[in-house]
């Protein structure tokens, strides 16, 4: 389908986020908190975590999509606030756009401005999956951001290295551990991206994976009451935000930074994740 002739659906919905509500400048008021933006400090203790290791500091962001309901310059905020906390590591965990890949031609633009002392990194999401994957990696490719699809880096940090590793989306992708995890040697922490948080069931017998960063949830975007989530995805059923024990490993779900489905947030702010290593 061709952008100039968008599904009639996708107009109604394109036409909602041209409303004032979303670019105006009262978002910190309002009881809807889609445009609100909270920083989540998390300290996840490592087995074994060298001490070279210790403290490093790792910013997620994730499920930004980009339009209608999010705008440009909530992804400026979001990333003026990721740069601000001085990470030592930046990672993007999927659902970059909604409906439209060409959106992504403004976004990454903009996460290009991500600053972080070992580099920035992403994977897929299922939303990239829907739309156009191959356009998505071309684009953050062409702003100096590697999309990792079942692929792996060792970052050299003082004598000692950390394993950051990308499993392709395991809903609409083609996810291989076997793969991302095939070129780990030795005692290297392992932190992996996955874009839904169930993946970790698959493969949390592999004591090697220390930790893996995923979003997907939008923490149910809307809750009742604190951690009371009305909407579970698709593999975001068990672990839909914050920090889990699963086995030997731990997954942290981020709420996201974007708004899909209806352009409401209730107990349920956007999240800027702060997490840093520290030793068992």
């Amino acid at each position: 389908m061709s952008k100039s002739q968008p599904h009639v659906h996708q107009r109604i919905l394109n036409r909602i986020g041209k409303h004032p509500y979303f670019h105006d400048d009262l978002h910190s008021t309002r009881k809807n908190e889609m445009r609100w933006l909270t920083v989540e400090r998390t300290a996840v203790p490592i087995k074994n975590l060298p001490e070279a290791l210790e403290g490093l500091t790792i910013v997620q962001l994730t499920d930004l999509h980009l339009r209608p309901f999010t705008q440009i310059e909530h992804i400026h905020r979001a990333v003026y606030l990721a740069n601000s906390l001085k990470p030592d590591i930046t990672v993007l965990t999927g659902d970059y756009v909604w409906h439209d890949a060409q959106d992504i031609l403004e976004l990454a633009p903009a996460l290009s401005k991500l600053d972080a002392k070992y580099g920035v990194f992403s994977v897929l999401g299922n939303h990239e999956h829907k739309t156009d994957p191959v356009l998505i990696k071309e684009t953050f490719e062409s702003v100096d951001i590697p999309v990792f699809i079942n692929q792996s880096i060792d970052l050299g940090i003082g004598k000692k290295i950390l394993y950051l590793a990308g499993i392709d989306d395991g809903w609409l992708g083609n996810p291989d551990i076997k793969q991302t995890m095939s070129k780990h040697r030795g005692d290297a922490p392992v932190v992996l991206m996955a874009h839904e948080p169930d993946m970790i069931d698959w493969y949390a017998d592999d004591a090697r994976i220390n930790l893996q960063l995923s979003g997907h949830t939008h923490g149910g975007q809307i809750q009742s009451s604190a951690n009371k989530p009305l909407v579970r995805p698709y593999l975001g059923r068990k672990y839909v935000q914050g920090l889990h024990r699963v086995n030997e490993s731990w997954v942290y779900t981020s709420r996201g930074i974007g708004t899909t489905g209806i352009p409401l947030r209730r107990n349920c702010s956007p999240e800027v994740t702060h997490i840093t290593l520290v030793r068992a």
